[in-house]
């Protein structure tokens, strides 16, 4: 499990950034679906462990397998081009711009989406044996999250708005991390180890997550959960895709780039 030095998948980061910006609209649009889909299965994974066990933990324990196989096959997540498209862009590299960077988040904002939610339809249609019967436990269940974490923080008002807010910006802190890890390491095995640990953490700390949240919540609302897709969009997926912003690149994204890819210049010594 050879590990590089952090100024060596610092570079392997603005490179990847550089990739995703000059990549096809077809490839993005085909690898942010893929990926949408890939974690929502694994969001379906982990609430179908923790109802049938009552072990939440558990859940959040095994939830890292859709994360580790999607970034494996080369997959794109909207919260890790958060973090790693503007890099390209800070580093000067050619044809890297602003732009490019809008274009290739708007892309894969809808990729992982279209993948989210064909997940969402397919598992709604299992945990109600074609919409014949009402939803199962776990379906009942995913629609209780959404009405949590919609209407729930809407009763808290500005409250409610900032927790949410928050618990995007932590979400991605630890999402972006694992994306970053997998490039510490040369092996499958060193890159599976470094990515499960922060999205252990988010998961099980509950952080808002604006691609889980595309499965979660479009499937609460087709399995009978009791809010709207306006609350959807206004109380937790837009506020959480501009957390989830701020996290990775600020707190991910931005520090190792300052510090170990433009190092500031060494104390002299004295």
């Amino acid at each position: 499990m050879a590990y590089l030095a952090p100024t060596e998948f610092v570079t392997k980061m603005v490179d990847a950034g550089e990739s995703k910006l000059l990549m096809s609209t077809r490839d993005t649009l085909i690898r942010a679906y893929m990926a949408g889909a890939i974690l929502a299965l694994a969001a379906a994974f982990a609430v179908t462990i923790t109802v049938n066990t009552g072990n939440p933990l558990l859940g959040a324990l095994l939830f890292p397998v859709g994360f580790c196989m999607l970034y494996l096959l080369g997959f794109d997540l909207l919260t890790g081009v958060f973090t790693l498209a503007p890099l390209a862009v800070l580093d000067k590299r050619p044809g890297a711009t602003w732009s490019g960077v809008l274009r290739n988040w708007t892309l894969v904002f809808f990729g992982n989406f279209a993948g989210a939610l064909t997940v969402a339809v397919f598992m709604a249609i299992i945990f109600t044996n074609g919409f014949s019967a009402e939803p199962n436990a776990i379906g009942q269940k995913i629609g209780h999250i959404g009405e949590g974490r919609t209407v729930g923080y809407a009763a808290l008002g500005a409250a409610g708005m900032l927790t949410l807010f928050v618990r995007a910006v932590m979400c991605n802190w630890m999402v972006s991390t694992g994306v970053v890890a997998a490039m510490m390491s040369t092996s499958v095995s060193g890159k599976v180890i470094a990515m499960w640990m922060p999205i252990l953490v988010f998961f099980y700390l509950g952080f808002e997550h604006s691609i889980v949240n595309m499965y979660l919540f479009p499937s609460g609302l087709m399995l009978g959960g009791h809010f709207t897709f306006m609350d959807y969009l206004l109380w937790n997926e837009i506020p959480t895709v501009l957390g989830n912003l701020v996290g990775g690149l600020t707190f991910v994204g931005a520090t190792l780039y300052s510090t170990h890819y433009k190092t500031a210049p060494k104390l002299a010594a004295r």
